[in-house]
């Protein structure tokens, strides 16, 4: 678990030197995330440079892909719902949904209780990051203890992903409501479960919420031998991917969220969705680094895809 713990400091440290070249913006990581250190010229380490240009472009389609599909499910119910962002990490979208008047009626996050307690601890004393949770809250005071914050719009709960039935209980006591149309997302967090832990947490989704959307960003066509090096370089720092076998493919990635109750679903490799992102911006990233290497580029994208599943009984 510590090992999966420090995915949450490496993605977050390389998110926030993604905003600070130019890749999106994203007011609020600062708040929560250090500096990382400034990187060397190209000249002095083009090596280094392509595999940053590689990483930062595919955070950014990434972010775009899933931010994509998470503001099609709000338009599709006007906001009239909520999200649960499992395994959220230090991730902002909270604050940047209200920034743009998109806020579900409730939004919740779920990680481990030792990175929600920094969270929180972040939270209450940055105002930055108070000051909108509070305009949003509505009703009795605000709960906040070292493992878990509720307001009206936005709550923060510490648990473990693997024991759904302890997951739903945190939830509820934090006014969920399976009623509402919900949109569950999980980027790079299925993959650290074994597989029958991801398919009791997506069993668990679909039977609770009538109406429901799952996205699921993680690797895929892992048996190659790039996805075999990709594994090996996590192993070496003590990180198992315990949910690897159930990515060996698109199909395969389907396959588990039709086992487990969605009724649709789908799975494109993040090449993919990098095609479709919009050109005028892709030249502008693309520009960034200056780079024109796309070949390695190409098979990491493809070693990742985004998939999404719904059930929906009231035909939304």
């Amino acid at each position: 678990d510590e090992a999966v713990r420090g995915t949450c400091e490496d993605a977050s440290v390389c998110k926030r030197f993604a905003v600070s070249v130019g890749y999106w913006k994203d007011p609020y990581l600062q708040y929560f995330v250090r500096q990382a250190k400034e990187r060397k010229a190209p000249e002095i380490n083009r090596g280094k440079l392509e595999w940053a240009w590689r990483h930062w472009t595919g955070y950014y389609a990434r972010v775009h892909g899933v931010s994509y599909l998470l503001k099609a499910f709000l338009k599709k119910t006007e906001c009239n719902c909520q999200i649960v962002n499992l395994g959220a990490g230090m991730d902002t979208l909270f604050w940047r949904l209200k920034d743009e008047n998109l806020l579900p009626r409730k939004y919740f996050e779920v990680d481990f209780p030792m990175i929600v307690a920094r969270k929180i601890h972040n939270i209450k004393s940055k105002p930055p990051l108070s000051k909108p949770i509070m305009e949003s809250h509505s009703g009795d005071s605000l709960l906040i203890d070292s493992h878990s914050l509720d307001s009206s719009r936005y709550s923060i709960v510490g648990a473990d992903l693997r024991f759904s039935a302890d997951l739903e209980e945190k939830l509820k006591k934090h006014n969920l409501d399976v009623h509402l149309p919900t949109l569950l997302v999980a980027e790079c967090v299925l993959v650290y479960m074994t597989p029958q832990q991801s398919a009791n947490l997506l069993k668990w989704a679909a039977s609770t919420f009538p109406v429901a959307m799952f996205i699921n960003y993680e690797q895929v066509n892992m048996t190659d031998r790039f996805g075999q090096i990709m594994i090996e370089n996590l192993q070496r720092r003590q990180c198992n991917l315990a949910g690897v076998e159930v990515c060996r493919s698109l199909d395969s990635q389907r396959e588990r969220l039709l086992l487990n109750g969605w009724e649709t679903a789908r799975a494109i490799d993040m090449m993919k969705v990098y095609s479709f992102l919009p050109q005028a911006d892709v030249k502008r990233i693309e520009a960034l680094e200056f780079l024109d290497e796309k070949e390695l580029f190409e098979q990491l994208m493809q070693h990742y895809c985004i998939c999404w599943a719904s059930k929906d009984s009231s035909n939304l």
